[in-house]
């Protein structure tokens, strides 16, 4: 059975290593492949550890005890439109994704920020990622773009936007 909770300090091991392993199967074929194989979960370790100390909202996933997944999100970091709030990331170990588990990740997100005085979430996303489609199932829509550079190369990012965070607590859709 899948549950979702807030993520602690301890728990900065296992999102580790769905954030490693997740970009390098999320990203393969859009950002170099060199720069994947940099990635290493030991060293992330200790960053998000530092990350689950800040104002911001981590909830995981976890299956049988281990983490699956992660949603992390808090107040918006640059300015996009009207936006207050940013998703900053959302990963599931493949073979888990399309189970539901990314929808139920955003809800809590959506909700706690949403109780915080938040009322509308913004992601980034580069446009290469075909996961980008999970959000607009799921009401988003396409609201600004930019150019990024990642180990070396320069990459297209769009941002998908709610405006309404409840929106998002209450949409009819069951899972992707």
């Amino acid at each position: 059975m899948i549950s979702i909770r807030m993520a602690t300090e301890h728990d900065a091991v296992g999102i580790s290593h769905v954030h490693v392993d997740s970009w390098r199967t999320t990203y393969a074929g859009i950002v170099p492949e060199e720069y994947l194989a940099t990635l290493n979960e030991a060293e992330r370790a200790p960053l998000w550890r530092e990350w689950l100390t800040r104002d911001i909202q981590v909830y995981i996933a976890e299956l049988d005890g281990e983490i699956i997944g992660f949603i992390s999100g808090g107040p918006i970091r640059e300015p996009v439109q009207h936006y207050d709030a940013e998703l900053f990331a959302l990963y599931l170990l493949q073979q888990t994704q399309g189970h539901g588990i990314g929808t139920a990740l955003l809800r809590e997100l959506a909700g706690t920020l949403n109780s915080k005085g938040f009322t509308s979430m913004v992601v980034w996303v580069l446009e290469k990622n075909p996961s980008k489609n999970f959000y607009t199932k799921l009401g988003a829509r396409l609201v600004a773009s930019k150019e990024i550079e990642i180990g070396g190369v320069t990459l297209s990012e769009v941002a998908y936007g709610w405006p309404d965070l409840e929106a998002i607590t209450t949409s009819p859709e069951d899972h992707l």
